[in-house]
C-alpha cells in the first residue's frame, strides 16, 4: 500500500464541507479505489466557531491559507475559497512554489489567471485540476482532456449556470415576470452575493472560456468573450418562443472560425425537442462535437454540496492514481494566442416587435430585411386591443452583421412602437 495522499482543504463552505464528508464517508471506498488512503492534514476557513456539520476536531487548522498551502504534511491544496485574486490566488502560487498539486473549484481565478498559473505548475512538475469549476457534477473537463483528447472539437456549447436554467424555466412554467422569479431565487439562496455573476453570464462565461481553451488549444481569454445576461428576457418572449417551438436558454457557444474564435455567452432560442431544450430547473448540460465522435451531450447537476463535491474528489483520486494531465490538456507552453472573431456565423433569428397599426407597416419592415439580404422563415401577428400590433418573426439563416443593418433600417421606418427584440437561434 502506497503512502496516503494527505489534503489541506482551504474554505469550509457548501463545497468544502462536501468533500471533508465525502472523505470521512467512504474512506474504504476511497483507499480501494486508488490504493492509498485519502486524509486530510488541516484546513482553513474565516471561522473556526461556524457549525458546517461535520466533524473537524482531528484535522489542524491554519487561520491563514497561505501557511496551509506550504505544509510539509501537505501534498495536495483543495482550494475552495472562490474569488479570482486576494487570499485564492495567493494561496494557490504559495502551494504551486512549495511543490504541492493544486485541486481547486475556482473558475474566475483560472479565467483570469490561468494560463500564468498552469504555466507556474508545470514549470514545477504539478497539476492543476479544476473539474469542480465547471458544471458541478458534470465531469467535463476529464471528458475534454482524457476521453475525446483525439478529437478536433468543432464547437462546444451548453447550459452552465443553473441559477440562470431555473429563473428561465420557472419564469416558463409559472408564466411569471423575470422580476419576480429573480426575488424568488435569491430568497432561495440560489444567487451569488453579486447576482450579476450569475444573472449577467459572468460566472457561466468563466466556464465556458475555460473549456474554449482546453477543446481549442488555446490561451484562456475570458475578456474576448462576449457576454448579454437574460436581464431583458420577458415572459412575453418566453411565451412566443414557446408558441413557435423554442425555449430560451443562457447558452455558451465556442468555435473556431476561419475568422478566429467565437465565444459567447448569450440568451439563445433552441429547438424546444432538443437535448438542450428539454433541459429544466437547475440543471447544467455542455454538448460537445468532435471531427471523429461526433456529438456528446452530457447533463447533471451544475452545482450543490454533492455534485461539486464529488468533482473536486474525482480530481484528488486521479492525483492519488498517479494520473497527471496538464491543466489545459497540453503544456501550457504550447497553448496559442486565438484572435478574438466576433460571433457572425449564419444562424436564424428571432425577432418580436411592436408595430404601429396602419396599412403598409409590416411591408415596411419586410422590404428592410430584404434589402439586408434576410429573408422570413416564419411570421405571425397577435391579436391585439391597443394601437400597437405584436408581431414576431423567424429569419432563415444570416449574419449578426445584417441583422444589425436590418434592426436600423427598422428605425428609419417610422412603424416601430417599441425597440424590437433579436434572439439568435441556435441549431442543437
Amino acid at each position: 500500500m502506497s503512502e496516503p495522499l494527505r489534503l489541506g482543504i482551504a474554505g469550509l463552505g457548501t463545497v468544502g464541507a462536501g468533500v471533508v464528508k465525502i472523505i470521512q464517508r467512504n474512506k474504504a471506498l476511497l483507499e480501494a479505489r486508488t490504493g492509498r488512503e485519502i486524509v486530510i492534514s488541516a484546513v482553513s476557513a474565516r471561522s473556526r466557531d461556524k457549525d458546517r456539520g461535520v466533524n473537524l476536531s482531528r484535522f489542524d487548522w491554519e487561520d491563514d491559507p497561505v501557511a496551509l498551502a506550504k505544509r510539509d504534511d501537505v501534498d495536495v491544496f483543495v482550494e475552495l475559497m472562490g474569488g479570482s485574486d486576494g487570499p485564492a490566488k495567493a494561496a494557490t502560487e504559495a502551494a504551486i512554489n512549495a511543490g504541492k498539486d493544486v485541486v481547486t473549484a475556482n473558475k474566475a481565478m483560472l479565467a483570469i489567471h490561468g494560463q500564468a498559473l498552469a504555466e507556474a505548475a508545470e514549470a514545477n512538475c504539478r497539476v492543476i485540476r479544476f473539474e469542480a469549476a465547471v458544471a458541478g457534477g458534470i465531469p467535463i473537463v476529464k471528458a475534454l482532456t482524457e476521453g475525446l483528447a483525439a478529437n478536433q472539437v468543432t464547437r462546444i456549447m451548453g447550459v452552465m449556470n443553473g441559477t440562470c436554467n431555473y429563473i428561465l424555466t420557472r419564469m416558463e412554467n409559472a408564466k411569471l415576470p423575470y422580476e419576480e422569479v429573480f426575488e424568488e431565487a435569491n430568497a432561495l439562496g440560489y444567487l451569488e452575493a453579486d447576482p450579476t455573476l450569475d444573472v449577467g453570464g459572468i460566472d457561466a462565461g468563466h466556464k465556458l472560456a475555460l473549456l474554449a481553451a482546453i477543446a481549442f488549444g488555446t490561451k484562456v481569454n475570458f475578456d474576448a468573450m462576449e457576454l448579454e445576461g437574460i436581464e431583458r428576457v420577458s415572459i412575453e418572449d418566453i411565451e412566443a418562443a414557446a408558441d413557435m417551438g423554442y425555449r430560451i436558454k443562457l447558452l455558451g457557444v465556442a468555435q473556431m472560425t476561419g475568422r478566429g474564435l467565437e465565444s459567447r455567452m448569450s440568451p439563445c432560442l433552441v429547438p424546444a425537442e432538443s437535448p438542450l431544450g428539454q433541459l429544466e430547473n437547475a440543471t447544467n448540460m455542455v454538448v460537445v462535437e468532435g471531427d471523429s465522435v461526433g456529438q456528446v451531450v452530457l447533463r447533471g447537476a451544475g452545482a450543490g454540496e454533492g455534485p461539486t463535491a464529488s468533482a473536486v474528489m474525482g480530481d484528488v483520486l486521479d492525483i492519488a492514481r498517479g494520473i497527471r494531465v496538464s491543466t489545459f490538456g497540453q503544456p501550457a507552453q504550447s497553448l496559442v494566442t486565438a484572435k478574438p472573431a466576433k460571433a457572425n456565423s449564419a444562424a436564424p433569428y428571432y425577432l418580436r416587435m411592436h408595430l404601429h397599426d396602419k396599412p403598409g407597416a409590416l411591408a415596411k419592415i419586410a422590404t428592410v430585411l430584404g434589402e439586408s439580404s434576410i429573408s422570413i422563415d416564419r411570421m405571425r401577428q397577435y391579436g391585439h386591443a391597443d394601437a400597437a400590433a405584436p408581431v414576431l418573426i423567424v429569419t432563415h439563416k444570416t449574419t449578426r452583421d445584417a441583422l444589425d443593418r436590418a434592426l436600423s433600417g427598422f428605425a428609419a421606418t417610422g412603424v416601430l412602437a417599441s425597440d424590437p427584440v433579436a434572439i439568435r437561434i441556435e441549431t442543437v
